[in-house]
């Protein structure tokens, strides 16, 4: 593992509900070991780059009920294919190498993985999403 690749994996918060053991699929391992902490690491990054898709779309997710909000976001994250396509280069960016290759070997099932746990991270920040009409 090269210098860049440490740092990396050294920069991921731990998340103690993250399990990886034997009897998991490749997928669900890296799930765990992968896209989780990076994509914990990544919050913060992620809302802001929601919050700049919120007001180039006329910050009309302001306006909106929760019940929309929560839709908003889900079609933002599935139907948007550019959206979505930086979302990926913000997760995959902070890839090992190493696990770069584990990644490509099936990117499409990862693929649904990390939108979903980006998905489930903007649904769980929904109130910073919010806030952001106090400005």
């Amino acid at each position: 593992m090269n210098q860049r690749d440490k740092d990396l994996v050294r920069l991921r918060p731990e998340i103690p509900s993250a399990k990886v053991s034997e009897n998991m699929s490749r997928d669900e391992q890296f799930q765990n070991k992968t896209l989780r902490p990076v994509a914990k690491l990544q919050n913060d990054l992620l809302i802001e780059v929601f919050k700049n898709y919120i007001k180039k779309h006329k910050n009309a997710f302001y306006s909106f009920s929760v019940e929309k909000k929560f839709t908003f976001v889900e079609n933002a994250i599935q139907k948007d294919i550019k959206f979505r396509n930086s979302l990926k280069g913000i997760i995959i960016g902070q890839f090992s190498i190493e696990e770069y290759l584990v990644y490509v070997e099936n990117s499409s099932a990862l693929n649904k993985r990390m939108m979903n746990i980006v998905k489930e991270r903007m649904f769980s920040n929904i109130q910073l999403l919010e806030n952001e009409m106090a400005y």
